[in-house]
């Protein structure tokens, strides 16, 4: 069965009062029948998650829902009032002439390539982070986007939160001095025992839930602290799946989100037999232009945690952006008041991540998480594994994006794809 071809929508320019207006969409704001055609790949835990927070009365509708898992795909159009289409190929949503926008929540090592489709056949993106498995394939994301002029969002949805914001923009400012360091804590990865293959469900298309990474034998689904999220196959584990968090928010207020470190060292440690192989533990430095040292270390705490967040510390005082409670820290207490001035350094604001997606797709204006950004947290988590499996100091070029005079610590930039995928 095929997609139906329908005419595919065309954006209406907005208006001076919608460019003049807030960064969220207003279900009132636009005419019925200029709803945004949304079609989402993805709709494990994260991607059905985030699902409803796109269908928005009058604003936007589900078109199309694609997962390998076909029951999923089919449970999930069920659940939908237009029962939209549902698919196990992601093709079959990225070409429909009635699809505006995807969200992509596939496992990472699917994140580049579904982008880059979506982006060539004329849709704007929303991708759950982290961006890429490699710098290389991030690289060629973010020059997409500039290329075929498409909005871009990325999952880093920390940014549209206020106290996160506020402690960037308090760090950029001065108003704690001088910047020294910052400190970045964040869940670590897991032991696992081994698992062997098991018959492929008849409701899973194995061939496309593997794609690009290499061939292996169908494992069972993914549990606890076993699962795919933990197997360098398909991602680099929870440094950047959990890391790339506050170390977005790092890059935001050291006001290099769209630049890199110049040196990376660290330790760290690995499984040592089972299905997991990335990182369970950690404790990296990298140090910028700027003179900023900025310290990733992991935790086996709560995500709510205290320690768990993105602390800056200056000459005169810390403002810290903690755990994945919106919630922010200060010393002196009078930094949490603090009164912009008129030509301080004010970020983005979004109050609503997947609203400043639709809103941006509308405007055609920059989100607050676009590629070029995107890319380069994503790049801080994957310099810190590279660093970890070389365990030893590297040098880094943040304009050339390679190591400098590092040939072996270049090889770890990108990674070869099972045919018959390529970039």
């Amino acid at each position: 069965m095929k997609p139906a071809q329908l005419s595919r929508r065309r954006l209406l320019t907005a208006s001076a009062a919608a460019l003049a207006g807030p960064w969220f969409v207003r279900s009132s704001a636009f005419g019925a029948n200029d709803r945004i055609g949304m079609g989402f790949i993805g709709l494990g835990g994260r991607g059905s998650g985030i699902l409803r927070s796109f269908v928005r009365q009058g604003v936007s509708e589900a078109i199309a829902v694609c997962d390998p898992w076909r029951d999923r795909a089919e449970r999930i159009s069920q659940s939908l009032p237009n029962k939209p289409y549902p698919t196990t190929d992601f093709r079959d949503v990225v070409t429909r002439e009635d699809i505006d926008a995807v969200t992509i929540a596939s496992p990472d090592h699917w994140h580049v390539l579904q982008t880059l489709a979506a982006f060539k056949n004329g849709k704007d993106v929303y991708c759950e982070k982290p961006l890429s498995v490699t710098i290389a394939e991030g690289r060629a994301l973010a020059d997409a986007a500039r290329r075929y002029a498409r909005v871009f969002q990325h999952g880093t949805h920390q940014r549209s939160y206020h106290g996160f914001r506020h402690v960037c923009e308090v760090a950029l400012n001065g108003y704690i001095g001088k910047v020294h360091t910052i400190r970045v804590c964040e869940r670590g990865g897991h032991q696992s025992g081994n698992r062997a293959p098991v018959p492929v469900p008849p409701q899973l298309d194995h061939e496309m839930w593997i794609g690009p990474a290499p061939w292996s034998p169908f494992m069972g689904q993914s549990v606890g602290g076993g699962g795919w999220q933990f197997r360098s196959d398909y991602t680099a584990g929870w440094i950047s799946g959990c890391g790339v968090h506050p170390l977005d928010i790092a890059q935001w207020g050291n006001g290099t989100d769209r630049t890199g470190p110049l040196e990376i060292e660290g330790t760290g440690t690995f499984p040592t037999d089972g299905y997991n192989d990335t990182a369970i533990d950690w404790n990296v430095e990298f140090r910028y232009a700027n003179g900023v040292k900025l310290i990733f270390t992991s935790t086996h705490r709560d995500v709510n945690s205290p320690e768990v967040g993105a602390r800056f510390e200056g000459t005169e005082g810390w403002a810290m952006a903690q755990g994945n409670a919106a919630s922010y820290l200060g010393q002196p207490e009078s930094l949490l008041k603090v009164q912009f001035k008129p030509n301080d350094i004010r970020l983005t604001e979004s109050r609503d991540h997947s609203g400043n997606f639709l809103d941006c797709v509308r405007t055609r204006r920059e989100t607050v998480a676009p590629a070029e950004v995107a890319h380069r947290s994503t790049s801080l988590c994957l310099l810190a594994d590279i660093a970890l499996r070389l365990k030893r100091p590297l040098k880094w070029d943040p304009a050339a994006e390679r190591f400098v005079g590092d040939p072996e610590a270049d090889r770890y930039l990108t990674r070869a794809m099972r045919e018959p995928w390529t970039l």
